[in-house]
């Protein structure tokens, strides 16, 4: 079985997760922030979300705080910004740190399969995503700059 279906994380409502129940599933996993430049990249997320679930696949989004303080608010403030400005319906995780030693070991160890520019495993940056095939094999990483239907090629592959 991967360690990715290992990995157990707290949802935005604070309801914990096995991510073994998206076992079977396509994942596009996405360090977020309601303040970024990037930010804009939910439209596209939430459209590729809505196109390929019937398909078998999920954005998952975990807002992080670690870059710019990009992310400030708490829960409820997250959901309610993905929800009013995005119309965000994939699922959203807890704040989350994604480098350092406090980083949630789902990170750590997309990090680690699949790592960055010149080798390096710190993400650079929010919105840095990686695509996950449904046996949990970490396929890819993106850049921030690469948007959703740069990816869209790539997933429908993994489909």
């Amino acid at each position: 079985m991967s360690k990715v279906y290992e990995i157990k994380a707290e949802d935005i409502d604070g309801k914990q997760h096995d991510l073994s129940e998206y076992k079977g599933r396509a994942m596009l996993v996405v360090n977020v922030a309601s303040k970024c430049g990037f930010t804009p990249q939910y439209t596209g997320l939430e459209a590729m979300y809505r196109r390929h679930e019937k398909d078998g696949f999920v954005v998952l989004g975990f807002p992080c705080d670690q870059f710019g303080h990009q992310e400030p608010g708490n829960a409820d403030e997250i959901k309610n910004f993905c929800s009013l400005n995005y119309d965000v319906s994939f699922p959203m995780f807890a704040k989350v740190d994604v480098n350092g030693d406090s980083a949630h070991p789902l990170f750590k160890l997309l990090k680690k399969e699949a790592r960055g520019v010149l080798g390096t495993e710190m993400i650079k940056w929010n919105f840095t995503k990686f695509l996950v095939d449904r046996s949990g094999k970490v396929i890819r990483r993106y850049a921030p700059t690469d948007t959703p239907e740069k990816i869209e090629k790539d997933l429908k592959e993994v489909l």
